[in-house]
């Protein structure tokens, strides 16, 4: 979601070459964006600056400033990335029922990625302790406009996750990846993918995607939208358990989508979210 929001859209620049900055597992992080009018200078623009890594989570010893118990029942871990709810720097919100601490690792990890991380708030409710923090880059003290390095973001967030409350592992698509122990179930992408896209104001849309999470969607996601010709404004991406949903306020020449566009817009998503995805040279 390249997300540049100096006031609160996103939209990604045809400037950067293909495999800058890719992660580690990322299935498509390389991104080459068609030419399109950029009239809101508060847009997105996708550059890179700096090679990003996120490391594998190894077998922890102690707990970040939280509990873990094994005999209760594993919460849903769930990771926030709002783009919408503050014009000068990216939200963050991370839920694991009530098993998380301060985060101060994950905070340095974060800031390990050239951010300004700040603790916003902390509030409970009925799903568990949810916290909070503003981050901005360092070089420019504005909310983050990459989608690699959004994803980056994630990516390191669930991975701190994951290593020091292990019981994660087993909730999370990043498991697999990251993790000690692998989702025990598997997401069937055929049901859990679901597209729509709705009328949101005179210039613009709202979409809307649910699908089965894996490391890079997000940047997978800005890439197939941009590639044929629709600005993505703002959004909000959240990784919920091996769920992955995001909301983008999307426009095509700062109109809303027409319905023969966001029919191509679903059908595009669709064909890529549940493709294979073997290699054809594996044969």
């Amino acid at each position: 979601m390249a997300v540049a929001m100096a006031s609160g859209s996103l939209c990604l620049s045809p400037t950067a070459r293909a495999g800058e900055n890719c992660l580690p597992g990322l299935r498509c992080c390389s991104l080459r964006c068609p030419p399109f009018a950029v009239p809101i200078a508060s847009k997105i623009r996708l550059y890179s600056d700096a090679a990003i890594t996120v490391p594998r989570a190894a077998s922890p010893t102690t707990v970040e400033d939280g509990s873990s118990n094994e005999t209760d029942t594993v919460p849903t871990p769930k990771v926030i990335i709002d783009q919408d709810s503050d014009p000068d720097a990216t939200i963050v919100e991370i839920t694991f029922g009530d098993r998380l601490g301060t985060l101060l690792d994950t905070m340095t990890s974060l800031k390990n990625l050239g951010l300004n991380v700040a603790k916003a708030n902390v509030y409970l409710d009925s799903s568990g302790k949810h916290n909070k923090f503003a981050i901005t880059r360092m070089s420019t003290g504005r909310k983050i406009e990459d989608p690699e390095l959004l994803e980056a973001i994630r990516l390191t967030i669930i991975n701190n996750m994951i290593e020091y409350h292990p019981e994660s592992s087993s909730q999370l698509a990043m498991g697999a990846t990251f993790g000690v122990e692998p989702p025990t179930q598997e997401v069937d992408v055929d049901i859990a993918t679901h597209i729509d896209v709705y009328d949101d104001g005179p210039d613009r849309s709202l979409l809307v995607v649910e699908t089965a999470d894996y490391p890079g969607l997000l940047v997978d996601l800005v890439k197939i939208i941009t590639d044929i010709n629709i600005t993505v404004q703002s959004g909000e991406f959240d990784t919920e358990g091996l769920l992955a949903k995001a909301k983008f306020h999307v426009s095509y020449r700062d109109k809303p989508i027409i319905k023969p566009l966001q029919q191509v817009l679903s059908n595009s998503l669709r064909y890529f979210l549940r493709r294979p995805t073997t290699e054809e040279a594996s044969f």
